[in-house]
């Protein structure tokens, strides 16, 4: 029976993966049945995860734009395909580890293990997997997988993506509690910034990708953004951004 069910859920992500094209989602190239375990083909993506970029031990300087560019494209892979695929694919384990990157640092969106779960209309699960430092505290209580689901996992990326700092579950997730602690007091979070790029020229845009992280993680998920919304605002930010940076190279 375990047997057929793994087989089941293979097949299953090989239908997933192979309706969904776009340029910040990984590419299956195919799969392979020939040996014991069955295997998947992706694309290979030279630079490795988020994660390794942000913790590893290289500890590379990252710039801003580069971050805000990963944000705003890995925000667009999520709203594909959460609005447009045939059925709604809900990824179910949104973490840096599973956001990989290229050569020129586009983001692809990968491991869709927990979204096979969910495609064929069944939202609820009483089997809750993933990664419990990025899961949505109303999955993890009650297994009920949505789209507000993800977009709360994405928050807290977007909080590592701008303290460079781990969150971890086994220490009550300190990052976002002491990010969630500060807005809740109406405090700024400056302090919380990566000090790489935490410079006084682009603190509004820091803030804004803080209230951006803020409304997804509301604990309330009706009042969380959908993942559309989430990424029209960053690529507002990112155009914005742009915008300055052209108009400091003209007054140069």
């Amino acid at each position: 029976m375990r047997i057929r069910q793994k087989n089941d859920q293979f097949a299953n992500e090989v239908i997933i993966q192979s309706q969904v094209i776009h340029k910040n989602i990984v590419k299956l190239i195919g799969c392979c049945l020939e040996v014991d375990k069955p295997m998947l083909v992706y694309e290979f993506v030279s630079k490795g995860s988020l994660d390794d970029i942000l913790h590893g031990s290289s500890c590379a300087p990252i710039t801003l734009e580069c971050r805000l560019n990963i944000a705003a494209e890995s925000a667009e892979g999520l709203a594909y395909l959460h609005s447009k695929t045939t059925n709604t694919i809900l990824h179910g384990n949104v973490k840096p580890a599973n956001i990989l990157l290229n050569d020129t640092f586009t983001p692809k969106i990968s491991d869709f293990g927990i979204s096979r779960l969910i495609t064929t209309g069944k939202e609820h699960t009483d089997w809750v997997i993933g990664d419990k430092t990025y899961m949505d505290p109303v999955y993890l209580q009650d297994g009920l997988l949505t789209d507000k689901s993800d977009v709360y996992s994405f928050g807290v990326v977007l909080l590592e993506l701008i303290s460079r700092k781990k969150a971890t579950y086994v220490d009550n997730n300190s990052l976002v509690r002491n990010f969630c602690n500060a807005h809740k007091n109406q405090k700024e979070a400056t302090e919380l910034f990566d000090k790489e790029i935490a410079k006084p020229e682009v603190l509004k845009l820091l803030n804004s990708l803080y209230e951006i992280a803020m409304n997804c993680l509301n604990l309330d998920v009706d009042k969380r953004p959908n993942m559309i919304e989430v990424a029209e605002s960053l690529l507002m930010l990112k155009r914005s951004w742009n915008n300055t940076l052209i108009g400091h190279v003209s007054i140069d």
